[in-house]
């Protein structure tokens, strides 16, 4: 029997209408450089796929990422079908980038929505990366929030 090393088992995935991966490789490339291990679902992902990947991963941590604008209301609709999952409803959930297409306006009523509808923490698009990189000290590997 193996010991696990220390390190998160993360998914990082795009929503569905987003055909971006070069945040993608960043976001995977950030993550195990900080000693993480790394699942990328990919770009255009479909719910039932990333909920299903999500089941049989059963990560500590899945990181949303949208380039495209339309990551609210994507990921709302992706928070709820991972949150409906009883062996998911615990995991931490985060989701970032650009969030929406009006800018920085309504960038804090975006977050408390995205909040509120199950993600642990938002990280809209210029914020940079000290909040992420805070966040994921705060997880450990194996406990669900």
């Amino acid at each position: 029997m193996s010991e696990r090393t220390p390190g998160l088992d993360v998914v990082v995935t795009s929503l569905a209408s987003d055909a971006h991966t070069w945040n993608l490789v960043y976001l995977q490339l950030v993550l195990e450089e900080l000693g993480h291990r790394v699942v990328n679902v990919g770009a255009c992902v479909p719910d039932e796929l990333l909920v299903d990947e999500c089941v049989q991963c059963a990560p500590d941590l899945v990181v949303v990422s949208s380039v495209n604008g339309h990551g609210f209301h994507d990921g709302t609709r992706v928070i709820a079908a991972l949150r409906a999952r009883p062996g998911l409803a615990a995991t931490a959930v985060v989701i970032g980038g650009k969030l929406g297409t009006g800018g920085v306006d309504g960038a804090r009523e975006r977050a408390a929505r995205l909040v509120a509808a199950g993600y642990d923490a938002v990280f809209e698009d210029g914020t940079g990366l000290a909040a992420f990189r805070t966040f994921l000290t705060q997880l450990q590997a194996g406990v669900r929030v």
